[in-house]
């Protein structure tokens, strides 16, 4: 345990898990709990309950749960560490220097081990950038534009091609191999075991880094006509890509009040050397909740400018709904004649592009700019449908000012009756109804059969979770309980923990058992 057990647990009790959670989850208390949209997973119908007699929470849909430092540790990508000190900091708690144990002392110096290893990588790969050996890679960048100061703030670099390269020099540094291999710099020869060779060569390198400006990984762009064109590091401890944005660490502390979320590195940095300091990039198009929750850290607006293209549109209505249920103001940036914010730049220059975000679309108007797309409108049945899905969007509000104002909209925009309009949302707000009953039903059906599929390790569970709250139940029950008799370990070692705190006559609550816990599994699975 990093911290005294009992200054962890004034931490927890001074921290209200309803107070924290909704300021990022909008909660409505339904009976004892309270009820919303889950953070770490995309969803339409609240899942995600609070507890505050228990001050927990539980997600029916994707099954996280925990207490009030589990919550920031998952939300804020946190460590237990810097979930505690956040959470120490808001109730002006003192901390003194944590009690690291030997294995936890080890396994940190450890990860400190592949990000020296990554920062060093990323040093290489910007000398050998203005090398000799670079001269290609250099030419490719000085052709789309990238200055020398700006090569430098993003700390572009030249993977060479000789596929050992980096892993000689940083050997020579004294890294061993494991840790080059589980910081994803090499990669081992498949039928020559202890062998190694370097994973990015021949390829324009782009350091990623988090928010703290730590190296954690690398996206590489291949020079000629290799495949795959651009390559990043695989997930590592350092590197999740679902919870990183390229250029954050540089746009978290731009002064517009906004954050133009891009598809790729090239837009970023074409961006920022515009003077756009507020661009960042997800890395693809595959938008995840783990980055929406780490925009909503920044801001509170998202002006989405991915691709024009097809996929760039498909990405994009991918990622509304996940910006959305974060709490998130969405608009489209609309770029009619060009392909990304890259090419418009480099084309149209700065004071354009500023036009182009002050006159981007709310997220409601692309999406029905895109559904309209599917329809010949001078097609009666295709007008219906069409007429259908403006209904159905329109439902999508909570806010009925918010619902109103685009229903008058819609209705001004394509001619609409407004009577018909409203008779036609009234409908399908009935039929929804229905199916988000029959949802929850399926829910808690799929629940219960779950928590069948190992009946002595949900009983024993069970057990648990009665006599953590019930001291008399407990000393009724104690003679049959063994710790090493549960199937689960993890649930032996709960046994063990309310024994020893009972034992100590205690009154002890579900958060002072997950408290014991310092693994984000481990809280999640007890709670």
């Amino acid at each position: 345990m990093f911290y005294p057990e009992e200054l962890i647990e004034e931490i927890r009790l001074q921290n209200d898990v309803i107070e924290i959670i909704s300021q990022v989850v909008r909660l409505t208390k339904k009976g004892s709990s309270h009820f919303g949209l889950c953070p770490f997973h995309n969803e339409k119908t609240p899942s995600f309950s609070v507890v505050p007699d228990k001050q927990i929470y539980h997600c029916f849909g994707c099954g996280a749960s925990g207490n009030v430092i589990t919550f920031v540790m998952e939300y804020e990508n946190y460590s237990f560490v810097e979930a505690v000190k956040s959470l120490a900091d808001r109730v002006n708690i003192s901390l003194p220097e944590p009690e690291i144990s030997e294995e936890m002392r080890r396994a940190m110096q450890y990860k400190q081990q592949m990000i020296d290893a990554n920062k060093e990588a990323a040093r290489y790969y910007f000398h050998q950038l203005n090398s000799e050996y670079g001269k290609k890679a250099l030419e490719y960048l000085e052709n789309r534009g990238i200055e020398k100061e700006t090569r430098k703030k993003f700390g572009l670099g030249y993977s060479n091609i000789f596929r050992d390269d980096l892993y000689q020099y940083l050997k020579g540094k004294s890294f061993s191999d494991r840790t080059l291999q589980d910081g994803g710099l090499i990669s081992e020869e498949k039928n020559k075991p202890g062998e190694y060779y370097d994973r990015f060569f021949n390829r324009v390198m782009f350091p990623i880094f988090d928010v703290h400006s730590r190296v954690i990984g690398f996206g590489g762009r291949v020079l000629g006509e290799g495949m795959p064109k651009y390559l990043n590091s695989p997930e590592t401890k350092l590197f999740d890509k679902s919870k990183n944005l390229y250029g954050l660490n540089l746009a978290r502390t731009s002064r517009r009040n906004n954050l133009v979320l891009v598809e790729g590195y090239m837009d970023v940095i074409s961006l920022h050397q515009a003077g756009f300091d507020n661009a960042v990039a997800s890395l693809g198009t595959a938008f995840t909740q783990g980055q929406s929750n780490l925009l909503k850290r920044y801001t509170n607006e998202v002006v989405i400018a991915y691709d024009s293209d097809s996929a760039g549109k498909n990405a994009t209505l991918k990622a509304i709904p996940i910006l959305e249920a974060t709490g998130l103001t969405v608009r489209v940036l609309k770029m009619l004649n060009y392909k990304d914010p890259d090419d418009f730049i480099k084309a149209e220059g700065k004071e354009a592009f500023e036009k182009l975000i002050a006159t981007s679309i709310p997220s409601f108007m692309f999406e029905i700019e895109q559904l309209e797309a599917g329809f010949n409108l001078d097609d009666p049945d295709h007008k219906t449908k069409f007429y259908q899905g403006i209904a159905k969007k329109l439902l999508g509000f909570e806010n009925q000012i918010k619902r109103e104002s685009y229903q008058d909209a819609m209705v001004e925009r394509y001619k609409m009756n407004p009577k018909a309009l409203q008779a036609e949302m009234e409908k399908i707000g009935k039929d929804v109804g229905i199916v988000a009953h029959r949802r929850e039903e399926i829910v808690e059906e799929k629940v219960k059969n779950r928590q069948s599929k190992d009946a002595l390790i949900v009983a024993q569970k069970n057990i648990l979770t009665i006599v953590v709250s019930h001291k008399d139940i407990f000393q009724i029950v104690k003679p049959y309980i063994r710790p090493e008799e549960f199937v689960d370990p993890l649930y032996g070692r709960v046994a063990e923990i309310i024994f020893e705190l009972f034992g100590e006559n205690l009154n002890i609550n579900p958060g002072m058992i997950i408290n014991k816990f310092i693994e984000l599994d481990e809280q999640n699975k007890v709670a």
